[in-house]
């Protein structure tokens, strides 16, 4: 049976009895033209590999083999593996399942360099997940793209600006070496069970990391300049070693509060942490 004569996926979560597990955050989404849409968003897929978390029914991940990706699935629910079977078939063996927890398996192994990540994402793992990608030493990462569904709220922290009442330690973990916009928002109807909240599709691409900075540094400056948001940089960084002085170092006033800091801004502290920290003075 060809791609396109699978069952709908109404009729496919009917006939194996498939409900979204609240417990596993799921919410699966049905709309085959958006589904379609939320595919296109990477670019060019054909002969290329795409990683999706959370396939549940094989909604997305239908739409990315009709893309002409090669697909690795992490699915976490078995109830959902005959329905993914079926789609392996359908698709001539261009997708591969792995049954576990996302949070466990080595994407970059699995996935291999240069893969496309694009998932509608349960909600209970959707953040950790996207930090683990974002972050780590090693750069560029293995990843060509991020097309990630998430709840609106959360999209919009992803690519917020300063200054903005969204902004915080996501977007800058999000944009200091990636490009990060919201590619299309998504209505709760869109989705079997509806959620509460409305979603949007965040696109993140990575580009070149500034010199001299780890991202260690950067965490750990932004968890402190945004775990305390409504206070003063003197007040919120004052037991965060050497930030202070980086401030003063950079021409940066510790009584701006960090929502009105830049990304750069943040990349410059970072850097001279860095460096104050190094032996030798430089980084």
């Amino acid at each position: 049976m060809p791609l396109q004569d699978l069952p709908p996926l109404r009729e496919v979560i009917a006939r194996h009895g498939l409900s979204a597990s609240k417990a596993l955050g799921q919410n699966f989404l049905l709309d085959e033209q958006l589904l379609d849409r939320i595919a296109r968003v990477p670019g060019r897929l054909e002969g290329r590999r795409a990683y999706e978390v959370g396939p549940g029914p094989g909604g997305l991940t239908r739409a990315l083999l009709r893309a002409g990706a090669d697909v690795v699935a992490v699915e976490r629910d078995r109830r959902c593996l005959p329905a993914l079977a079926e789609v392996n078939e359908a698709s001539g063996g261009r997708l591969r399942v792995i049954e576990g927890d996302a949070l466990a398996v080595d994407e970059a192994a699995e996935a291999g360099v240069g893969a496309h990540i694009v998932a509608n994402l349960p909600y209970n793992v959707g953040t950790p997940l996207l930090v683990r990608w974002l972050g780590g030493e090693a750069w560029p990462p293995f990843w060509a793209s991020l097309t990630l569904m998430f709840q609106l709220e959360v999209a919009e922290r992803i690519a917020a600006r300063p200054g903005s009442a969204a902004y915080g330690r996501l977007a800058v973990l999000a944009q200091w070496r990636s490009e990060a916009k919201l590619a299309m928002k998504v209505h709760r109807s869109a989705f079997v069970p509806p959620p509460k909240v409305m979603s949007a599709v965040v696109h993140i691409v990575p580009k070149a990391a500034p010199e001299g900075v780890r991202p260690a540094t950067l965490e750990a400056l932004t968890a402190a300049a945004f775990g305390q948001r409504r206070k003063m940089l003197r007040q919120s960084l004052k037991s965060l070693h050497g930030a202070l002085e980086a401030l003063e170092h950079v021409g940066i006033d510790a009584q701006r509060r960090a929502e009105t800091l830049s990304v750069d801004e943040f990349v410059a502290v970072a850097r001279e942490m860095g460096r104050q920290s190094s032996p030798s003075g430089e980084e």
